[in-house]
């Protein structure tokens, strides 16, 4: 049985959360809290598997006690976040602060909106009393340095990647590490719209490539990524032009859009000018199509368990032959870059 402590300033968020928590059969709520001062004394009293926790509270907000959190007693936490362009900061930092995962406020108890995103909420909470929580620790100088080299690039190269769960932070390592010639980096995160566009402008700031959310007719150019827009498939198409972005909402893959299926997918028929990496993430999105990049020449990899929050994406892709490589996170830029040079 998962135990789970939720705090929340408002009442009727805790007591909505805790009704739909106690339905599921392998989780129960043993305590809520409505401000941090009140988590505290109860994660020592009740000693809980994971905390959902409110960006927005009074006395303490929910980032200063969750950096609190992960330096003292680092464990998993999914943030209860208002998915708005207001929100999304605070959301991104909870993560890069060490946050497992986050999902929306309930904002409805109309009965197939609330059993559907109950469904969604007890997937996070699986899967983050399972996941690998790191604590907080200053981000050193050497983490953010590109990865040194004279590399020279094949004109026609593509590096492609695709994550879920604990991928915002993954991708945040391996691009602060590219060097600013990198080949075009295309991206399938798991994440809402509105998150998207925060999370690559954040990645923006932090690199010496350029990042964007993806637009319909980008063109991709040496130096530049490109991360798929929330709820919106990325695939790239050859054209006149180049190599250029194609955004579409068909139908979910995989129970996603956008998914990693759909872009790996879109660039089968160039495999032998991609080098792809699976990064953490649950389930399997994007495994058989990474199967189907390496089977057509791509170069392929996946990261491993150790340095993974959840060992499932990867994992998949492994097992059936996709990966050609485990890579801890630390050297996936590194092992990618050494894929895409001239030999």
């Amino acid at each position: 049985m998962i135990k789970v402590l939720v705090v929340d300033d408002s009442s009727l968020i805790r007591g909505l959360l805790t009704k739909i928590l106690n339905e599921a059969e392998d989780i129960t709520v043993v305590g809520s809290a409505s401000d941090p001062y009140q988590a505290r004394e109860l994660i020592k009293q009740l000693n809980p598997d994971v905390i959902t926790l409110d960006v927005e509270m009074p006395k303490m907000d929910g980032i200063s006690f969750l950096k609190n959190l992960m330096r003292l007693r680092p464990m998993p936490v999914v943030m209860i976040s208002t998915l708005t362009q207001e929100g999304a900061p605070a959301t991104l930092e909870a993560l890069e602060v060490g946050a497992v995962d986050f999902i929306s406020k309930p904002t409805s108890n109309v009965s197939n909106i609330l059993h559907s995103y109950a469904e969604t909420l007890f997937d996070k909470i699986r899967i983050a009393s399972k996941a690998k929580v790191r604590s907080l620790r200053t981000i050193k100088k050497e983490d953010q340095q590109e990865v040194g080299g004279n590399y020279r690039f094949r004109k026609e190269t593509i590096l492609a990647i695709g994550a879920s769960t604990g991928g915002t932070e993954a991708i945040r390592e391996v691009l602060t590490k590219l060097p600013h010639n990198v080949p075009p980096v295309v991206i399938t995160q798991h994440i809402p719209p509105v998150f998207s566009a925060s999370f690559a402008l954040r990645m923006d700031k932090s690199c010496t490539v350029s990042v964007k959310e993806a637009e319909d007719g980008d063109v991709l150019k040496f130096g530049h990524v490109f991360i798929a827009p929330g709820d919106k498939h990325l695939t790239i198409v050859r054209s006149s032009k180049g190599y250029v972005c194609k955004l579409d909402e068909k139908e979910r893959v995989n129970r996603h859009r956008p998914s990693v299926e759909v872009l790996f997918d879109s660039l089968v028929p160039v495999a032998k000018n991609v080098c792809a990496v699976m990064l953490t993430g649950m389930g399997s999105d994007g495994a058989q199509a990474l199967l189907r990049l390496r089977e057509a020449g791509a170069q392929t990899f996946a990261q491993d368990e150790k340095s993974s929050v959840v060992w499932g994406m990867p994992r998949a892709a492994y097992e059936i032959g996709a990966a050609k490589e485990l890579v801890p996170l630390s050297k996936v830029a590194l092992t990618l870059l050494n894929a895409a040079k001239i030999k």
